[in-house]
């Protein structure tokens, strides 16, 4: 299942020389929202843009649709094994292996955020 909320922006404002690190080859975006979420609604659509903008492909992009039972807790596919909490969540794999995470309380858009501490920390 993907989420709506992956869904591009028509026009990404963002600088693509700033995020093209997200661009590397063999980096995996998994991606944990809801379509009910507000956080989700204002800052996925933005980033689904900037992954386009240097050019990673869908095979890249996994979604992880989470819901949300009466008492907040949240439950979904992974939710458990990567003890997701808050969403939106990415977790940036490189070799199956995490190497970076971008959860909903940070500061920076997720693309910038992420570009940034991707920076110093993946192979080529």
């Amino acid at each position: 299942m993907e989420l709506e909320t992956l869904t591009p922006v028509a026009e990404w404002t963002g600088n693509v020389d700033e995020i093209a690190v997200l661009g590397t080859d063999g980096l995996v975006f998994k991606i944990w929202g809801g379509d009910w979420c507000i956080d989700c609604k204002q800052q996925l659509p933005a980033f689904a843009a900037a992954l386009e903008a240097v050019g990673v492909s869908e095979e890249s992009i996994e979604h992880y649709p989470v819901e949300k039972s009466d008492d907040g807790s949240k439950s979904g596919p992974g939710v458990e094994a990567y003890e997701i909490e808050r969403i939106p969540t990415v977790v940036v794999e490189q070799d199956g292996t995490e190497v970076v995470r971008f959860v909903e309380t940070e500061s920076q858009p997720i693309a910038e955020y992420l570009a940034g501490q991707l920076q110093s920390k993946i192979t080529a």
